[in-house]
């Protein structure tokens, strides 16, 4: 960053051979000024410093084209602004001067000043996103007026430049006067309003831009979403690797589990369904308390980013939630918090739920069909590694086969098998693209991201994540009736759960209602009663039902794949992508490449019912 002490001719020199030679700068200004222009943008956002004037800065510092006007020099600054614009002008065609400012306390009408009827196009939409403020915050009653005038500054305030010097440098000026009704009378700051009324004003100025760039100017800018800041603060990036850290600091999912699964399993069968042992936890690595404090100590108040913000804020209440189950394991307050942690159970995922038990019938087991062993999917599982080592030489990633472990899982991106596994040859590899061509790739296409959590995962990432590694067994040939039957049992098993059954009570609806066989009934039984009652087997179902509507939807597939996230975080990684701060997928799945899966997602997005995409 330059730092610039005095706005002297020579410094303005400096300044704009520096946007000749890189593009773009960042430097601070006399008076506590700021100047920051990401590349390829025609415009600049301004802001001039002002004494009780709190939160309106903020409002401005996280675009990625700003100015902050500092409290002395100001000729100097116009001086400044009429070069810059000049300059810029001549590669755009035209340059938008940007200028925000609050207005009296009291006021409610945001007033936009500028020239009306040739930005009509602009105003207009600035005006009419504006008015949806009122829709979005009830109790708001905010008006927003368009001023055609020459004066598009505060009010008794010099402008930043004459409607002359305009017309010369190729600049255009536009003023807008926000209400500041994120502060109170005493002009103290509404953090928790201010972050979204913050975030509702950048993204209605982003889109009134964006016309003024699509229509004045030659600049190739994609979509309003290009226009947050490419370049991440450092604060960010130090946030994101600390969320991580915390979250890599324990595993939950295996925490949560039963360590004595297997002694459960023989004794509740040894006793016909009626003697339940203890579930035993393995012992806590972390001091929850600790871990709570480091959580809360993180500044995330002050990241100004609306995405990035969001994002951060939405993972520590999952990061906290979690670490507050881990220290209830087996009590009430542990199944609570599972609801609140998965959302619970809607309806409509019941009704599918219990549709699809009443259409698919449970398969017998197929008489010595070939099996195979853990050392047996290892192998296949390196395969699949190769095929991902020749799209990115640096993955890398290890099978490791366990006696502690007693389901098959990804953690931190290597495959663990439990050493005493087997299954049906027929069915590895769906199993194979569940596991390796979904969660560890996505871990991988994560890790080559700026953002430590598309590796680990954005908040209820969860859904998503193995509602495309379902769709992965679908598309090669790999769903079974009795796996979708599995998914299913799961969600009627949680209702069950919900409404107060027991772990006998849940086996026996299973087995006696739906037709469960007594094997597939504990495993269904035993993973939603571990903890004290375990929501998380809910989401494989409500992923799939989930994605198939975004697909239905003229959603994307392949975009899905760039890292661990939900559907509801689409349009905030679209807009990252379109900012540069994210890259596209670098592995994609082998299954992609095999005959006819185009046509299978567009029989999903056709309509295919669920129970129509048993393959096997």
């Amino acid at each position: 960053m330059l730092d610039i002490s005095e706005l002297s001719e020579k410094s303005i020199k400096q300044i704009l051979t520096n946007l000749e030679e890189e593009k773009e700068l960042s430097c601070s200004l006399p008076g506590g000024g700021m100047l920051h222009i990401e590349k390829d943008l025609p415009y600049l956002i301004v802001y001039r410093r002002r004494k009780n004037d709190a939160g309106t800065a903020r409002i401005v510092m996280c675009e990625a084209s700003y100015l902050i006007i500092g409290d002395r020099d100001f000729e100097a600054y116009q001086d400044l602004l009429f070069q810059v614009s000049d300059k810029l002008a001549s590669d755009f065609k035209s340059y938008l001067l940007f200028e925000i400012y609050a207005g009296e306390p009291g006021s409610a009408c945001f007033t936009i000043k500028g020239p009306a009827k040739k930005l009509a196009s602009s105003l207009g939409l600035l005006q009419e996103e504006l008015e949806k403020i009122n829709e979005r915050y009830s109790g708001l009653y905010l008006k927003s007026e368009i001023k055609d005038t020459p004066n598009r500054q505060k009010e008794g305030e010099p402008p930043l430049m004459e409607i002359e010097q305009t017309k010369q440098s190729g600049a255009v000026v536009v003023g807008l006067e926000i209400p500041p009704v994120y502060r109170n009378m005493e002009g103290e700051l509404y953090p928790v309003f201010f972050r979204g009324y913050r975030d509702f004003i950048v993204k209605a100025i982003h889109k009134a831009i964006f016309d003024y760039i699509r229509v004045q100017t030659s600049c190739g800018v994609a979509s309003f979403h290009a226009l947050g800041r490419r370049y991440l603060k450092d604060k960010v990036f130090e946030i994101d690797k600390k969320l991580g850290q915390i979250e890599s600091s324990y595993e939950f999912l295996w925490l949560v589990s039963p360590s004595n699964i297997h002694e459960i399993k023989k004794e509740f069968f040894d006793s016909n369904y009626d003697k339940l042992l203890d579930y035993h936890y393995r012992l806590l690595p972390i001091d929850p308390d600790v871990l709570k404090r480091e959580l809360y100590n993180l500044k995330i108040e002050d990241i100004d980013d609306p995405a990035m913000s969001h994002l951060f804020r939405e993972k520590r209440e999952e990061l906290d939630q979690q670490i507050t189950m881990l220290s209830e394991r087996g009590t009430k307050n542990f199944f609570y918090n599972s609801i609140r942690l998965y959302k619970g159970i809607d309806t409509t995922l019941c009704e599918e739920a219990g549709k699809l038990l009443r259409e698919v019938d449970e398969e017998d087991p197929v008489k010595d069909a070939e099996m195979i062993d853990s050392k047996g999917f290892s192998s296949l599982a390196r395969r699949e590694f190769d095929y991902f080592t020749e799209q990115d030489e640096n993955f890398k990633s290890k099978v490791h086969i366990r006696k502690d472990v007693n389901i098959m899982m990804v953690s931190k991106g290597e495959l663990f098998i439990p050493e005493d596994y087997k299954m049906n040859k027929t069915e590895t590899e769906a199993l194979i693209q569940h596991e390796v061509g979904t969660h560890v790739l996505t871990y991988y296409n994560g890790s080559r991201q700026p953002l430590s959590l598309l590796r680990t995962g954005l908040a209820d990432y969860d859904p998503l994540q193995e509602g495309l590694a379902v769709m992965a067994e679908y598309l090669v040939d790999g769903l079974t009736a009795n796996r979708l039957r599995t998914l299913a049992g799961r969600v009627i098993a949680g209702s069950a759960l919900m409404e107060g059954g027991d772990f006998q009570q849940i086996f026996r609806l299973l087995t006696t209602d739906y037709g469960f066989s007594g094997e597939r009934a504990f495993n269904i039984t035993s993973r939603i009663m571990q903890g004290g009652g375990f929501l998380k087997d809910i989401i494989y179902l409500k992923g799939l039902v989930e994605l198939r509507h975004h697909l239905q939807n003229g959603g994307e597939f392949e975009p899905l794949l760039a890292g661990k996230f939900g559907l509801k975080h689409i349009g905030i990684i679209k807009e990252l992508t379109e900012r540069k701060v994210l890259k596209k997928p670098v592995l994609k799945p082998s299954y992609l490449l095999t005959e006819n899966v185009q046509n299978k997602l567009n029989l999903i997005k056709e309509g295919l019912p669920l129970s129509k995409m048993i393959t096997r």
